[in-house]
């Protein structure tokens, strides 16, 4: 009997100054998973702004595609114009 008080004082002792660290270990932990919190949110914001410019810059870059594509195009229009007109003067 007397072997089962002392061990449950000591396992008493043993759960409390376990209980108060971990209570302080929890409470550690909180502030870093708060932290991460907070940089993660920083994180996603900032890649929705790079997602937000990649996707105006693929817009702006379409555009400038197509824009390329007609000045390539009245270019062959142009050289085919002349070609023609040139041929006209020779056969004169």
């Amino acid at each position: 009997m007397m072997k089962a008080t002392k061990f449950a004082v000591v396992l008493m002792a043993a759960g409390l100054t376990v209980g108060c660290a971990s209570k302080s270990d929890i409470t550690n932990l909180q502030t870093q998973i708060d932290g991460l919190k907070a940089e993660q949110a920083s994180i996603k914001s900032t890649a929705d702004e790079a997602l937000s410019a990649a996707q105006a810059a693929e817009s702006k870059a379409g555009a400038a595609e197509a824009a390329a594509r007609r000045a390539a195009a009245a270019a062959e229009e142009t050289n085919s114009k002349l070609d023609r007109m040139f041929k006209k003067t020779m056969m004169k």
